[in-house]
Order: C-alpha cells, then structure tokens, then sequence
C-alpha cells in the first residue's frame, strides 16, 4: 500500500478499469477550534479500479466524488486550489488492507455555502492474494486553509469495486496452504523430513528491546498542550500538538521540539527574518529547571495566504541530577515584527522520560517530586526559564505598519499554535476581532 503518483505501470494481466458507486451517511467534525456543530450528511463515492488483475500486480485506484457530505459554512468565500481531500480505502476478501488516498489541491472558487467541490484521490495497492478483493470508501479529510474538518461513516458502506486476482506464475491457487505461514497444516502425504528430527539447539537470542544501553536517539510522545496566551490585541487560547525528542551526545542530550497538526494561513506580507519562536522545556522527575530551545527566523518572506509554520525549535539539556528525568513543553515565546506574544501551557503534558546522569555545571537537580514550573532552571543550556511576558505593545513604527503589526499579533496569539485556528472557521468572538484587525 502506498500513495499513487501521476500514473502507475500496471501488470500485464491487469483489464481495463470499471467504475462503480456508492452513498453512505457521513457526520463532519469541523475543527474544534471552529466552534461549529459536526454536520451530517450524504457521501457519494465512486471508486475506479482494474475489474481483474494477477498476484504481484500493483494497481491504481481512484475515488471520485460525485457528492461530499458538507457544504462550505456560510462565513467566507473559499479561493481557488485551497481544498485537498485525503482518506482511507479499505481491501477486503482475499486481502485485508488500508489504501491511503491522496488528491491534489484543486478545486474552483467556492462561495459561502456552496457545495464542497473536491478533487479526486488516488492510491494503490500491491495484490498479495489471488481471489476476490472488493473495494470500500471510508473515512476521510478535508484540509481547507490548514484545517481539517473530518468526515466518517454512519452506516455500513457497500463496497464499491471488485477485483478479480489470478494467482501470479508459481503461486498456488486460491485456497491452497501457505508455504510460508506456519499456520498452514503440513501435507500429510508429503515425504519425511530428510534432515530428521528438529534440532534441541536453543533459538539464538532476541535483540535487545528498544530503548536498551548503547541507545542515542529517544521519541518522545505528541502531547496537546493547551495555551494560555498573551498577545498584543488581548489574551487568546490555543491547543498545539507538541513532541520533544532527544539524541544523547556524551552526557547531555540535544533537545529537538516539533509542533505537529497544520496552520493558519498568514493574513498579511510578513518579511523575511521577522518572525522568531522559542520555548522553554520544562524538566522534572530527578531534575527540575528548564531549558530554553528555539528556531531559526523566516529565512524567505511570508506572502498573504502562504501557510504560517513554527519551525523545530533546538537546544541541549545538560542533566543536573541522577535518575528518571521528564521533559514537558513549557512556555512558548513568538516575536514578530516587534511584538511578543508569550502562551503558557495551562496543565502540564509529559512528552519525555530521560534516564540521566548529573553532568558538572547541569541542571538545578529536583527532588524526584514531579514536573517543576520551569522558571528557576540555573545551569547547563537551560536559560532562566520562560518569560511570565505581559504581551507587549505594539512597536512605534507609524501608522503604515499599523494593520500589519496588528494582523501579525493575531497570527502569533492564535494560529501560529498550529491549533488549527483559521479566518473560515473562527468563533464568533474571533471573527470580530478578525474583522477590526482587518
């Protein structure tokens, strides 16, 4: 299984394509962020694919909408190219599989409460199993503006095509034992065995579980952390997926900080080197403090309607104590054109667990209690912890600068977060002050 490119060479003993439909009850989640109910309604799908094919082959399949489920809410007209769909093909039958789909970004102006047009998707699927495969949609996407508004089945869907597959040269027909599965019974009428009994040698040993001695490079779990932020135009709340990862160099480890999920789309011309994220990992467990890590600025200028990203913010932490450490997110600073916007995390969310040495001159070492504030850390690559940040005012750069520097505010105190905040789907509250911002 795989996502399909432009075209895929199919097997010669593929036939031409049949085309087949279905309608499903669908409910949409619109992003939480929206504020908006989950709509329910129809799915109308048409799934394209070789009606025979062989083992081995490795087929194109394309799903059409000829109806989506949701319209476009009735708060903004949506641009050309803004709407790419993506969702899940489920193989069945002679071979249980998920075929990921994939369509491009196209789709024409759509207005305010005009139906969802939607680009076809495509994927494939390498055959493993001669029989009959069908094809059934599932579950699927719409990614409009940097949010995703879900859609899943309410009912049973029907499949929407079959393939007919042939066993490929040298394998066994339908039905037939799996050599290669030792859960196929032996043939009983078959010879002996000529190299006699099984041999008593005990199994060689298994590799070391993951995360044993010797590792360098430790994942640590996305964690949504709610924010608390202040911004130049008012506080605002925002939900980011974060994750911190780690590598061990020597003693210390060097800190990488990923925001996952999409963004907000920029409202205004941002320049290049204008716009600078940092954060302050908070540590726990054995060891408390925290560790400052940042990004890089906006290396290229940022276009109204380009997608705004946070980049990996990077640091290293420098243990101050023996024992089980934990590494949560902690505060989040944006500086954008002479602003700041500083969000707090409202809980804490543990993203990773360290096994540490002290190192001279590390961290301020904890008493084992738990995660701290992290706004005392005293050593190593930690800094001082994150800035408590009133939110800051607006720079004195005269009234040209006035609606940039206000539009840019409100990108950093909300979407920026990658919580999925975006102009078509704002709560009421935020609409308004969209709209003064303007």
């Amino acid at each position: 299984m795989m996502l399909g490119g432009a075209g895929i060479l199919l097997g010669a003993a593929a036939t031409p394509a049949q085309a087949a439909e279905v309608s499903y009850a669908t409910d949409c989640a619109p992003p939480p962020v929206s504020g908006l109910p989950t709509v329910k309604g129809t799915t109308k799908a048409e799934i394209t694919a070789p009606a025979t094919a062989k083992v081995g082959d490795e087929v194109e399949v394309v799903w059409n909408f000829t109806q989506a489920a949701s319209r476009n809410p009735d708060l903004v007209d949506l641009p050309a190219n803004s709407v790419q769909p993506s969702g899940t093909l489920r193989a069945a039958g002679a071979q249980t599989a998920s075929v990921a789909m994939l369509g491009p970004r196209e789709n024409p102006p759509i207005p305010k409460g005009g139906a969802m047009v939607l680009s076809d998707m495509k994927g494939t699927l390498r055959l493993t199993a001669a029989g009959r495969v069908t094809l059934t949609p599932d579950a699927y996407a719409v990614n409009v503006m940097s949010t995703d508004t879900k859609c899943a089945p309410t009912e049973t869907v029907m499949p929407a095509a079959t393939i007919e597959v042939a066993a490929g040269e040298g394998d066994p027909p339908p039905g037939s034992p799996d050599p290669t599965d030792p859960t196929d019974p032996p043939d009983p009428t078959g010879p002996p065995d000529p190299t006699g009994p099984p041999s008593t040698s005990p199994p060689p040993p298994s590799p070391p579980p993951t995360g044993g001695d010797g590792r360098t490079d430790f994942t640590g779990k996305e964690v949504e952390v709610p924010y608390a932020c202040k911004t130049p135009i008012g506080d605002k709340n925002a939900t980011s997926p974060v994750r911190i990862d780690a590598r061990k160099s020597g003693g210390n480890y060097d800190l990488t900080v990923r925001f996952g999920g999409s963004v907000m789309d920029s409202p205004a011309d941002i320049p290049a080197d204008s716009v600078k994220p940092s954060m302050e990992v908070v540590l726990g467990g054995a060891d408390e403090g925290s560790v400052a890590v940042e990004g890089p600025t906006n290396a290229e200028p940022i276009k109204a309607g380009d997608p705004m990203v946070i980049p990996d913010l990077t640091g290293t932490y420098k243990p101050g104590a023996d024992g089980r450490s934990t590494l949560s997110p902690g505060v989040l600073t944006v500086e954008a054109l002479g602003t700041t916007t500083t969000c707090t995390p409202t809980k804490s969310s543990v993203s990773l667990t360290l096994d540490t040495s002290a190192q001279p001159g590390g961290a301020a070492g904890g008493t084992g209690s738990g995660g701290s504030t992290g706004s005392s850390g005293s050593g190593g690559a930690g800094g001082t912890g994150g800035s408590s940040g009133s939110g800051g005012e607006l720079a004195d750069t005269g009234a040209g600068d006035d609606g940039v520097l206000r539009a840019l505010g409100f990108v950093a105190g909300t979407a920026v977060l990658l919580g999925g905040a975006v102009f078509t789907f704002m709560p009421g509250a935020s609409r308004r002050a969209a709209r003064r911002i303007s």
